[in-house]
């Protein structure tokens, strides 16, 4: 997959993803039964397995890459001056890993010169590797995916994902949901924006809206569903930014029929970012 030096940054970040994903699968175990959880606000949760993920992740790329910036969710902002930065998010999918419901990713996105160049999302509790390099295609354990060829909403099965703010601010993001739900074949919920990304993209789902999502939600899965033929914007059609609060990901073919229904009940970037 493409130069020699992208494919040593894949593939470093296909280890790190893996072996990230073990010691998660660790604190599942009934060793680690009584995870350490702690509140960063209402219902926004945090572990000591996210932080045990992400210390390992930081410092094997911070020895690997020691001129990469560092951009991770547990509160490591490392990136000034630095042309390539790595986005991290160490579990996503917090609250599925803390009640232990098995739907959960590490992330690893690197960015260079402002454009996503190598993406990896690993769900460890099916060992399913999603990677991409750009204009290389994207992979699932090494096999090239696709988006799906669904073109009717109606017969489209789609997925989204609530803000943490949502009890704060619900009625925009239901009317969301239900039009959806009274329009596509089915709506679902999973709760890893990463992993609903690279659902899209290998096609088990046809179409993700979310809004509140971060940088390190959707950089290596943004990359993903574009290499694998996917189309990304914001709501409202405009182009889409890592570090815009908002995704439309779509297999392409209905992603016109998404973007009318949400801009029926259309978001602000400041409602978007409450």
């Amino acid at each position: 997959m493409g130069n020699t030096m992208n494919g040593e940054l894949l593939e470093t970040a296909i280890d790190i993803a893996r072996n990230a994903g073990q010691i998660l699968l660790k604190y599942m175990s009934p060793i680690h039964k009584d995870k350490h959880i702690e509140y960063k606000a209402e219902i926004d949760l945090v572990t000591d397995a996210d932080f045990k993920s992400q210390e390992y992740i930081v410092n094997t790329l911070s020895t690997r890459f020691p001129g990469h910036g560092i951009l991770a969710e547990e509160g490591i902002d490392a990136q000034a001056g630095c042309d390539c930065v790595w986005v991290i998010d160490p579990l996503d999918g917090t609250t599925n890993f803390a009640h232990g419901y098995p739907i959960f990713s590490i992330s690893i996105g690197l960015l260079c010169e402002g454009q996503v160049t190598i993406g990896v999302v690993y769900d460890p509790c099916r060992d399913e590797l999603f990677s991409a390099e750009r204009f290389e295609g994207a992979c699932l354990n090494g096999k090239e995916i696709k988006v799906s060829r669904i073109h009717e909403l109606d017969k489209a099965l789609l997925v989204t994902g609530f803000p943490y703010w949502t009890r704060d601010n619900p009625g925009k993001l239901f009317d969301m949901f239900r039009e959806f739900t009274v329009t596509a074949q089915g709506v679902r919920r999973a709760g890893s924006a990463s992993l609903d990304l690279c659902h899209v993209a290998c096609g088990r789902l046809d179409g993700f809206w979310e809004a509140g999502l971060k940088s390190w939600d959707t950089a290596a899965g943004s990359l993903i569903l574009t290499e694998a033929g996917g189309t990304l914007s914001k709501f409202n059609g405009t182009v889409f930014d890592i570090e815009f609060p908002e995704v439309l990901a779509s297999n392409t073919l209905i992603h016109d029929q998404m973007m009318q229904i949400l801009n029926r009940s259309i978001m602000t970037k400041d409602q978007a970012l409450k």
